[in-house]
C-alpha cells in the first residue's frame, strides 16, 4: 500500500470529517445545504491541511452529483473550457443535480483563467468549488467571488489533532497493526502547526521507522529527533509555508537585514509566489514600522506594485531592497496597538451613538433634529484646531494611540500635548 497515512485516513462522510463545526456541525452551513440539496458555488479559504479538498470530495458525493477536479497548477483555460463542455453535458440550469466543479489554488489562476468559468457558473452549468490558502479578496476576480459563497477553514485545533492521530492508531490498516504509545504529543502538534496533513505525515514518518514487532513510545524527544533527521525542504504549498514567513517577518521586526534577506532567499528559490511575499512586506511597513518611518508603507506599496508587473527574476532585487529597508527602518506598533484597543472598546461597548455635534446634515429634518449642531470647524480657530469631543459620550477622553519611542513620533507626541492640555496623558 503506498498511499500516504493521510490519504487512507481521508474522510467519505461528513460524519467522519474532523473540525470546521461552524461548516459541517449539525447546524452548520454545509450541512444545511446538503440536507436540503441547494449547492451554491463556493471558496473554501484556509491554511493547508485543514480539509478543503476532502469537504469537496464529500459535497459530491453525498449531493450526489457529478465531480471535475482541476488543479489552478497545472491547468490551463482549455481544460476549464473542456471540463465545462463536459459539465453542459451531464447537467444544466433546470436540475439542482449540475456538476462540481473542484478548483484547488485557484488563487493561482490567472484572470482569463477566471473569466473562463464566469459563464458557467452564472447559467448554472457547473456549481465551482475553488480552494485558497490566500484572502480571495485579492486573489479572486471581483467577478467571480460576487457569484460564489466564502467560507473560511480553520487551522485544526489541539483536540482535533489528537483525535486525528487516536483514529490512525485505532482504524489505520497499517499502523493499527503496531504497537504505539503515546506518551507526549506536544511536539507533534506544535510541528503539524495545525495541518492536518502535516500531522499525519510527521506521525507516519516516525512510525515507518520501526518494525511491526517493535513497542513504540511517542514522545517528543523521539518526534524532534526523527524530524531533524528528515529536514523537509521548503514546501509553498504548505510543509514549512508560515514558518518561513514567520522568520522572515520576524527578523525585519528585530531590524536583521542579513536574517530577513536570508528568509527572503529561501521562499524565493522554493518558488514562492512573489506578490505573496509583498503582500507581507506591505503588513509589516504598517504594523511593526507605521509612524516611526511612514515612508516604508509607501516603498512596500511600491514594491508590490512593482513585483506585479515585473516578475521574476528581476522582482527579487525589489524585494531584496524593500525587506532590507523596512529591516533597517526604526520601529512602532503604535498603529496596530491602537486599531487592537479601538475593536475591543467595540466589543465592550457596542454600536455607541455618533454625537449630534458631529454627525452629517443633508436634509432638513436632520438639522431640525440638531445633526451637526455646535459643531466646531477646525479650521475656523487658531492652529486650525478647536478642542471638542469626537468619541462617543460614554467613552469621552479614551486614549487609544500612544506614539512610539521613536524620532517622528516624539513629534506626534509633542503636538498632541500641545493640542490636548489636560485632557489625555501623552
Amino acid at each position: 500500500m503506498n498511499e500516504p497515512l493521510a490519504e487512507r485516513l481521508r474522510p467519505k462522510t461528513l460524519e467522519d470529517y474532523v473540525s470546521q463545526e461552524h461548516l459541517v456541525g449539525a447546524n452548520g452551513a454545509l450541512t444545511q445545504s446538503i440536507k436540503h440539496g441547494l449547492i451554491p458555488s463556493m471558496i473554501f479559504w484556509g491554511p493547508p491541511g485543514t480539509g478543503k479538498t476532502t469537504l469537496a470530495n464529500i459535497i459530491a458525493a453525498e449531493s450526489g452529483r457529478p465531480f471535475y477536479t482541476l488543479s489552478a497548477i497545472s491547468s490551463g483555460v482549455k481544460d476549464v473550457r473542456d471540463v465545462i463542455e463536459k459539465a453542459k453535458q451531464s447537467g444544466g440550469l433546470f436540475t439542482t443535480k449540475n456538476p462540481i466543479l473542484f478548483i484547488d489554488e485557484i488563487h493561482r489562476f490567472s484572470k482569463s483563467q477566471q473569466d473562463s468559468l464566469l459563464q458557467a457558473v452564472e447559467k448554472g452549468w457547473i456549481t465551482l468549488i475553488g480552494a485558497t490558502t490566500e484572502n480571495p479578496s485579492f486573489e479572486v476576480i471581483s467577478a467571480l467571488l460576487s457569484r460564489c459563497q466564502v467560507y473560511i477553514l480553520n487551522a485544526f485545533d489541539k483536540n482535533d489533532l489528537e483525535t486525528l492521530l487516536k483514529r490512525a492508531i485505532d482504524k489505520d490498516e497499517l499502523i493499527s497493526k503496531k504497537n504505539i504509545k503515546l506518551k507526549e504529543t506536544s511536539a507533534l502538534l506544535r510541528l503539524s502547526g495545525g495541518d492536518a496533513r502535516k500531522l499525519l505525515n510527521i506521525f507516519e514518518l516516525i512510525i515507518s521507522s520501526y518494525d511491526d514487532n517493535d513497542e513504540i513510545i511517542v514522545s517528543d524527544d523521539l518526534v524532534l529527533e526523527k524530524v531533524q533527521n528528515n529536514t523537509v525542504r521548503y514546501d509553498k504549498t504548505g510543509e514549512q509555508h508560515y514558518d518561513i514567513i514567520s522568520a522572515f517577518i520576524k527578523s525585519i521586526r528585530g531590524s536583521d537585514p542579513n536574517g530577513a534577506v536570508y528568509w527572503l532567499a529561501r521562499m524565493i528559490e522554493g518558488g514562492e509566489d512573489l506578490k505573496f511575499i509583498a503582500r507581507r512586506l506591505l503588513i509589516s511597513a504598517s504594523e511593526d514600522i507605521g509612524n516611526a518611518n511612514p515612508t516604508a508603507l509607501v516603498i512596500a506599496n511600491n514594491t508590490f506594485q512593482a513585483v506585479s508587473t515585473i516578475g521574476y527574476p528581476e522582482s527579487r532585487i525589489i524585494l531584496s531592497q524593500c525587506t532590507t529597508y523596512l529591516a533597517c527602518s526604526p520601529k512602532s506598533n503604535a498603529s496596530y496597538a491602537a486599531i487592537k484597543l479601538a475593536q475591543q472598546k467595540v466589543r465592550e461597548t457596542g454600536d455607541l451613538s455618533v454625537p449630534l455635534e458631529i454627525r452629517n446634515a443633508p436634509t432638513k429634518l436632520m438639522k431640525e433634529l440638531g445633526y451637526g449642531d455646535n459643531y466646531k470647524y477646525a479650521h475656523n480657530y487658531e492652529n486650525n484646531f478647536a478642542d471638542q469631543e469626537f468619541l462617543p459620550h460614554e467613552i469621552k477622553n479614551t486614549k487609544f494611540y500612544q506614539p512610539g519611542d521613536n524620532t517622528r513620533e516624539h513629534a506626534h507626541r509633542e503636538f498632541l500635548k500641545q493640542r490636548w492640555k489636560g485632557k489625555y496623558d501623552y
